[in-house]
C-alpha cells in the first residue's frame, strides 16, 4: 500500500522543520512505521531531534540524503558523458566534475529517494521537510516542467544523434552522446514523473506552516495558490509560536491581540482548511520528548495520518476543466490555449497543461475566475 506522504513547508524561520519532526515523532509513537526525510540543503531535522540519521526512535527512521552517491546512481551515465566531453574539450578532471555537478542536485536527489522509500512497503508514514516555499515550489514544479520539454525533445534528440554521430567525431574530435546516455536521460525523466504522480495523488498533501505576522501570512496565501496551480493538495495549516491569551502582562497582551486579528484573517483566507495552533512555548523543543509534546499539543484529539478529505485541485469532465486557485485575483490569472495545451498563469507562476483528448478535440467557450475556482468550458468545433 502507498504510504501517507505529508510535506511541509513555509517561509523560512517559521519553524517548518519542529512542525515536521513533531509529526514524525506522533506518527511513531501512535504505532505507525514512520520515515523523515529532508529536500533542505539545510539538513537541521538531525539538529531538531537531537540524534544522528537511522532508527531514532521505536518505529522512527531519519534519513540524510547521500547526494554524491545518490547522484551517482541517478544521473552517473550523464555525468561521465558530460565530464568525458569537457575532458576532449581540453578542460582538466577537476573542473569537469564541478562543471557536471546538476544544479539543485541534493533537492532532486531527495525527491528520486522518497519514490523509492514509497516503494518499499515499509512505512506507513512519510513525512518530508520542505526547504523554504520558494525552492520548494520551484522543485515540485520541475517534473512536469521537465515532462514538457522531454516529451517534444527526446525523439527528436534521438533522431539527431543518430544522423550527426558520424560526423561528430571527424569534425569536432568528440564524442557524440551514444544509447546508453540518451537511456540514462529518459531514466532520469521517468523517475522524476513518478515522484509527481505520487505527491499529487491520493495519498499525499501539503501542510503549510506559518506564524502570525502580516508578511509570512501574505506569503502563505501566494504559495496556496501556487501548490494549487501545480496540482498539490494542501490540507492544513500549522500556525506557530502563537501567544496564550492566559495571565498575559500589558506587553505580552498587545502581541496576543495582534496574532488574534492574524489569526482571525487566516481563518479567512484558507477556509475551508483546518488551522492546526502550536503555542509559544517557554524553550526550543529540542529531543524526541519534547517534539512528541508539541505533536501532541499541534493536532490534540485530530487524526493527521487519514487520507487527505480535501478534492485534487484540479479536475476534468467531459466538457469542463476546473482549478482550484484560492486567494488568486483576476488581475493575477492568465489562461491561453496553444494547439492541445492550456497555459495556465496565477502570478508569477506557469503551469503548461496539456488537455485529455475528448477536451483537446474541443474550443473554449468561456473561462471565469470565481469564488478561488477556474472553470474553463469546452464545446464541439476546431480549436
Amino acid at each position: 500500500m502507498t504510504p501517507r506522504v505529508l510535506l511541509f513547508t513555509g517561509k523560512g524561520g517559521v519553524g517548518k522543520t519542529t512542525a515536521a519532526a513533531a509529526t514524525a515523532t506522533l506518527a511513531a509513537r501512535r504505532g505507525l512505521k514512520t520515515l523523515i526525510v529532508s529536500t533542505d540543503t539545510a539538513h537541521s531535522l538531525a539538529d531538531a531531534l537531537a540524534v544522528e540519521p537511522g532508527e531514532v526512535a521505536p518505529g522512527l527512521h531519519l534519513h540524510q540524503v547521500d547526494t554524491q552517491k545518490t547522484l551517482e546512481r541517478h544521473w552517473g551515465e550523464l555525468q561521465d558523458y558530460a565530464r568525458g566531453l569537457l575532458g576532449e574539450l581540453g578542460l582538466d578532471e577537476i573542473t569537469s566534475e564541478e562543471i557536471t555537478v546538476l544544479p539543485g542536485a541534493e533537492e532532486v536527489i531527495a525527491l528520486l529517494e522518497l519514490r523509492e522509500h514509497a516503494r518499499e512497503g515499509r512505512w506507513d508514514v512519510i513525512v518530508v521537510d520542505c526547504a523554504p516555499t520558494a525552492e520548494t515550489l520551484r522543485l515540485l514544479a520541475l517534473p512536469e516542467a521537465l515532462d514538457w520539454h522531454v516529451g517534444r525533445l527526446m525523439p527528436v534528440g534521438r533522431k539527431l544523434v543518430r544522423l550527426v554521430s558520424p560526423f561528430v567525431r571527424s569534425v569536432a574530435h568528440v564524442s557524440a552522446p551514444g544509447e546508453g546516455v540518451m537511456n540514462a536521460a529518459e531514466r532520469f525523466h521517468r523517475g522524476l514523473m513518478e515522484v509527481r504522480e505520487l505527491l499529487t495523488g491520493d495519498r499525499a498533501s501539503v501542510r503549510l506552516v506559518l506564524t502570525p505576522e502580516s508578511v509570512v501570512l501574505a506569503e502563505a496565501r501566494r504559495t496556496l495558490t501556487s501548490l494549487n496551480l501545480y496540482g498539490y493538495r494542501v490540507d492544513a495549516v500549522i500556525a506557530n509560536r502563537v501567544f496564550p491569551s492566559d495571565d498575559a502582562d500589558a506587553w505580552r497582551a498587545q502581541w496576543v491581540a495582534a496574532q488574534s486579528r492574524l489569526l482571525a484573517e487566516a481563518e479567512q483566507s484558507f477556509a475551508p482548511l483546518p488551522i492546526h495552533i502550536v503555542p509559544y512555548l517557554p524553550a526550543e523543543p529540542v529531543g524526541k520528548d519534547a517534539l512528541a509534546a508539541v505533536g501532541a499539543k499541534l493536532y490534540g484529539e485530530h487524526d493527521p495520518f487519514t487520507a487527505p478529505a480535501v478534492d485534487p485541485p484540479l479536475r476534468m469532465s467531459a466538457d469542463e476543466l476546473t482549478l482550484a486557485l484560492p486567494g488568486a485575483d483576476r488581475g493575477d490569472v492568465d489562461l491561453a490555449r496553444k494547439g492541445d495545451e492550456l497555459i495556465i498563469t496565477a502570478g508569477p507562476y506557469r503551469r503548461i497543461l496539456a488537455l485529455p483528448a475528448a477536451l483537446a478535440r474541443r474550443k473554449i467557450s468561456a473561462a471565469a475566475l470565481r469564488d478561488g475556482v477556474l472553470r474553463v468550458r469546452f464545446i464541439s468545433g476546431t480549436p
